[in-house]
């Protein structure tokens, strides 16, 4: 039986490039279907190769699933790192630096998203410690970035700046819902839409009537 040399991939495909194509559709199925419906049958079908080649590249579904989420992780981690240390005179705020930041990140696999932040992941398992180790950085940067915000405008309430922590949380993530849904849409497009939204808001809230 011919066997698999450890560096050639399939149908003349060097495996280090059959490696990035296995990736890049199992991080698209994770990302759009949740690593519980994700199979590794149907990750294998979207690349045009057998189930066992999969395994035997990547393992079980779990390491592959890692395989996804680190280079992920580290990439938004770093964009977002890089986004809150620009003090340059002239730059965005910091939120549309942020968010220009996490759009470029993901611009060509943006379902990376779901990948970091994935409910259906099996509980107390390698993979759902992996994620919430890149979560509770990014939620760190967050935190930073609101109290700072609410600092500046004159308020230091610990529980203001926890609550603005998770709302732009679940901002980010609908941001991100919608551009999937809209792939003619650049991240600097993306930037300039929510710098209007942000605008608006600003607006309506400095406007609104409120009786405590």
């Amino acid at each position: 039986m011919t066997t698999l040399s450890s560096k050639a991939g399939t149908k003349g495909m060097p495996r280090a490039a059959r490696e990035r194509q296995v990736l890049a559709a199992a991080t698209e199925e994770f990302g759009r279907h949740g690593y519980e419906a994700t199979t590794v049958a149907a990750i294998a079908t979207r690349v045009g190769v057998t189930k066992p080649l999969v395994h035997q590249y990547f393992g079980s579904k779990q390491d592959l699933y890692l395989a996804c989420l680190n280079p992920v992780g580290d990439r938004l981690l770093g964009a977002i790192r890089a986004a809150m240390a620009e003090h340059d005179t002239g730059a965005p705020a910091t939120p549309l630096r942020v968010l220009h930041a996490l759009f470029t990140a993901l611009d060509g696999q943006r379902e990376a998203w779901f990948v970091l932040y994935d409910p259906s992941l099996p509980p107390d398992s390698d993979a759902a410690h992996r994620a919430a180790y890149y979560r509770d950085a990014i939620d760190d940067l967050a935190a930073t970035g609101t109290a700072d915000l609410l600092h500046a405008a004159g308020t230091s309430d610990p529980l203001d700046a926890d609550a603005l922590k998770h709302a732009w949380r679940g901002l980010c993530t609908a941001l991100v819902r919608w551009w999937i849904n809209h792939p003619d849409q650049s991240p600097t497009a993306m930037t300039q839409r929510c710098a209007r939204l942000l605008g608006a808001a600003r607006t309506i809230f400095a406007t609104g009537d409120y009786d405590a």
